[in-house]
């Protein structure tokens, strides 16, 4: 069973270290969305029907700091976010030697065609619009996660 812990304004998951699932390390996610029913529903999606370790944080800051520090195989994340937002922290992420690898999901309410454009010049891998279909959605993730 994960260990819950709460630490400032994120949520973390974590398993044992070392952690593996058939012989494989376990996927860790980071989950960035400034609402924490949001985060709640990601992550209750992804622990019921996956095995990846989630890490969470609250604004793009927060997710530029944990990219750098924890090493997420890829970073799902909300767009409209305080301090910063998903276009200008998914641009972070690139332009580190250490996250530029990471795939990089913009998730929001925001579908129009601007923002989508906008979310792809900032870097990122894919756009997806809430709400979440969680079935396409861990079809997606598999698809970057998958070895």
């Amino acid at each position: 069973m994960p260990q819950r812990r709460w630490q400032s304004d994120c949520i973390i998951c974590r398993l044992s270290p070392g952690f593996e699932v058939k012989g494989q390390p376990v996927k860790k996610i980071l989950l960035v969305d400034d609402s924490r029913t949001t985060l709640l529903m990601e992550r209750m999606m992804l622990e019921k029907r996956t095995s990846y370790q989630c890490i969470t944080a609250t604004n793009g800051l927060e997710a530029v700091e944990k990219a750098q520090t924890e090493g997420p195989d890829l970073v799902l994340m909300d767009v409209v976010m305080p301090q910063m937002n998903g276009f200008e922290a998914c641009k972070r992420l690139r332009e580190n030697e250490k996250t530029r690898e990471i795939p990089v999901i913009l998730v929001t309410t925001r579908g129009e065609e601007s923002y989508m454009e906008a979310g792809f010049q900032s870097g990122c891998n894919d756009y997806v619009t809430k709400p979440i279909n969680g079935p396409d959605l861990l079809k997606l993730l598999h698809s970057y996660l998958s070895e």
